[in-house]
């Protein structure tokens, strides 16, 4: 029985074998974990789907492999462990065997355990449906990815629009001259080391999270056609009743009321509150917020799902929980892929303003500021100081226009400021 490396996730291509629990003889049963694994999103221990032994590892500790791989092979439903020579050499001992009868005359019945279970596709030529619904066929998604065709400009001929095979031969020709104007391509790697030939320097490895979090940065920018909107918020009344709160005992933040603040917003200004999907606009009934968490050597934003319903103490005690998960990479795939936006906080570092990048397919993401005390005119003409932040919205202008952008901040505003309304 061939051990796949898993896909924990529709984005996640390969995964890096972290440690082995188990050696070459050694029995496993089922359920029993057998590796732990490292892709760009998380860390996973992996259990085995049925017992057996392990006969052969193919995948050494520290290793990286892409989804579906053989890392390893166990010899099945618990046989007794195969002799020193057949275990240094088992494709000759299965060549030589005159007749698989035996194992064929009594199956082995495979149960596997639904809470062990492992999703291991057979190939990683992307998802038979697109996020605008359309189906592709396997040999369509093959050729796709061979002939680096964009599946989502391409038109189906099959049923129900289903893309076919045939398409992909139409498309590939025509698709330089269809996509979006190429970017020059910076220098080479040997180019910029020539650079800085008499300057000390270190050279360090990217992992598999800064490569994915480059990639999906750099064709967000490419390909969302972005737009920003900053405006003033006055703070004075959220931290008054954030004073009260805390001194009753429940431990909340700023960032919290903002997370909870742009759920209600969201709801308030339900166009705004969906994702891009190629060919339509989703649109929710319900305000899920990714909150963007900074880990060693990138970025994860676990998606706090219905916010818009939940308690301020409950947000709060949601987002400690999953930040801190976050940090040791121990986030499962759902809690943090989805959502319908995004909330960037960089005030604890004191940045006073900055544009966040969307994160496709969400259509906005808010990015806050610090809390500064600031001058502002008051009726009388006389100058007063207040607390404010400043939050820019980043857009994208597919899903939301300037108006609906502007009126989803200034929803958000008009909460902030009358923070009681969150808790009502």
């Amino acid at each position: 029985m061939d051990v796949l490396m898993p896909q924990l996730g529709e984005t996640v291509a390969e995964g890096k074998i972290v440690k082995w629990f188990k050696s070459v003889g050694d029995k496993v049963a089922a359920g029993e974990v057998l590796f732990e694994i490292e892709t760009d999103k998380t860390s996973m221990e992996v259990p085995t789907m049925e017992g057996g032994v392990l006969t052969e590892i193919r995948v050494k500790e520290g290793e990286t492999v892409p989804v579906s791989a053989v890392v390893a092979v166990m010899a099945g439903d618990g046989a007794a462990a195969p002799p020193a020579a057949s275990a240094q050499a088992p494709a000759p001992a299965v060549a030589a065997a005159p007749a698989p009868a035996p194992a064929a005359a009594s199956p082995v019945k495979r149960e596997l355990d639904p809470f062990n279970a492992v999703k291991s596709p057979e190939r990683n030529f992307g998802p038979a449906t697109l996020s605008g619904g359309v189906k592709v066929t396997p040999l369509a998604r093959r050729l796709a990815t061979e002939a680096g065709v964009d599946l989502s400009r391409v038109k189906g001929s099959g049923p129900h629009g289903r893309i076919v095979a045939a398409d992909i031969g139409k498309a590939a020709p025509s698709a330089p001259a269809g996509a979006a104007p190429a970017i020059a391509a910076g220098a080479s790697a040997d180019q910029v080391r020539a650079m800085y030939a008499d300057v000390p320097y270190q050279e360090i490895e990217l992992d598999g999270m800064r490569r994915t979090i480059a990639r999906r940065l750099m064709e967000s920018k490419q390909t969302v056609p972005h737009f920003y909107l900053t405006i003033d918020v006055a703070l004075e009344p959220l931290l008054a009743l954030r004073r009260q709160i805390v001194e009753a005992g429940v431990k909340v933040s700023v960032n919290d009321f903002v997370v909870k603040a742009y759920a209600l917003a969201l709801k308030r200004t339900p166009a705004a509150n969906a994702v891009w999907a190629e060919d339509r606009v989703l649109q929710f009934e319900r305000a899920d917020v990714g909150v963007a968490v900074a880990v060693e050597g990138g970025l994860f934003t676990p998606v706090i799902r219905g916010a818009d319903a939940k308690s301020l103490s409950a947000i709060a005690a949601e987002i400690r929980e999953l930040a801190g998960r976050a940090r040791e990479r121990k986030l499962k795939p759902s809690e943090y892929q989805g959502g319908s936006a995004a909330v960037s906080n960089l005030g604890m570092y004191g940045v006073r303003e900055f544009a966040a990048i969307v994160n496709p397919p969400h259509a906005t993401i808010l990015a806050v500021g610090a809390a500064e005390r600031r001058p502002v005119e008051a009726e009388d003409g006389s100058v007063r100081f207040e607390s404010r932040m400043t939050v820019t919205l980043s857009v994208d202008h597919r899903v939301v226009d300037g108006a609906l952008g502007a009126e989803l901040l200034q929803a958000f505003k008009a909460i902030v400021e009358n923070p009681l309304s969150a808790l009502i």
